[in-house]
């Protein structure tokens, strides 16, 4: 185990700007509610989706949630992602609908390269297909402008066509708050209402509110190889390859996902406090730090988000 992280930064680290973030993002869920008829909040388990259920309980109270949650599951998700995303949504009294990739490609919607390759990318088409099942108008997610280049262009409340599609040329402009939320038949919006936040403004919150967390945010010996700059789980998804040497190391995950392309990152932190000063140092956005399917190139989550991706 690695030596324990100093924390006496943190007493000169100021978090009175997360009054404002948390008011931006109850008054966004709250007008979510207010403007369309079936909105549905994407609930993963995950930090972000954490943070915005709990500005969701807030909101509108506890056990009061006006939409249902929505997991889309590759199948391939980390069990302890999965299971306290269960026990989560059990504890609120909320409504969890889950939908899976592997379903999909029972339907032959979804179609595999190979045996090996990723899901994650095939979620759009189990996503779009939950869209159409439920008729869902707005659905809510945590995706934040920091973690990518593509989301850094999306609006808040992000429009999308018939097909699901993302036209980033044709973004409605978003002044004083003032969000035009008109719809034609089919068309669906994705809100966002944590993009202003950071990832340290995250996990200043998560600290702050004392808000439970799957335990793989936090430091945990694993068995990892290295593999192009990224640190890779072993587990049967994700095997070594030859010539690749299985070492344990001490990590955590920054951000949780699909096994196969999700990755974590070396770290002695065992509290939301010790990883509020770990951010403060790092210099690689989580994504590019964890990320395997972003390394294709810099236009791949574009592409993506242009295809239904979330």
């Amino acid at each position: 185990m690695n030596a324990r992280i100093d924390t006496s930064a943190l007493s000169h680290l100021s978090n009175r700007h997360l009054d404002a973030l948390e008011e931006e993002t109850i008054f966004i869920l709250r007008e979510v509610a207010a403007a369309f008829e079936r909105p549905t909040l994407l609930f993963s388990g995950g930090k972000d989706s954490l943070v915005m259920l709990r500005c969701a309980e807030k909101a509108f109270g506890a056990g009061r949630i006006p939409y249902p949650l929505l997991m889309i599951d590759t199948g391939h998700n980390f069990p302890e992602v999965t299971d306290f995303r269960d026990f989560r949504a059990q504890e609120l009294g909320a409504e969890l609908i889950v939908r899976s990739v592997e379903d999909s490609m029972a339907r032959g919607t979804v179609r595999l390269a190979h045996p090996g390759e990723s899901r994650n990318v095939h979620q759009s088409v189990t996503l779009l297909e939950a869209i159409e099942e439920f008729r869902f108008d707005a659905l809510i997610g945590g995706a934040r402008r920091d973690e990518e280049k593509a989301r850094a262009k999306e609006r808040i409340f992000s429009h999308r066509d018939s097909f699901g599609q993302w036209q980033p040329k044709a973004q409605r402009p978003e002044l004083w708050t003032l969000f035009n939320t008109r719809l034609q038949p089919g068309e669906h919006f994705r809100v966002f209402p944590i993009s202003n936040w950071t990832e340290l403004d995250v996990w200043q919150y998560i600290d702050r509110e004392n808000i439970a967390l799957p335990s793989l945010y936090y430091t945990h010996p694993r068995q990892v190889v290295e593999r192009k700059g990224l640190l890779v789980s072993v587990t049967e998804l994700t095997p070594p390859r030859e010539g690749e040497e299985v070492v344990t190391r001490d990590v955590r995950f920054r951000t949780v996902g699909d096994i196969t392309c999700t990755c974590p990152v070396e770290s002695s932190a065992a509290t939301a406090a010790d990883i509020v000063i770990e951010t403060l140092a790092a210099d690689v956005s989580e994504r590019g730090a964890t990320r395997m399917d972003d390394k294709t190139s810099d236009a791949s989550m574009e592409k993506r988000k242009k295809d239904g991706y979330f």
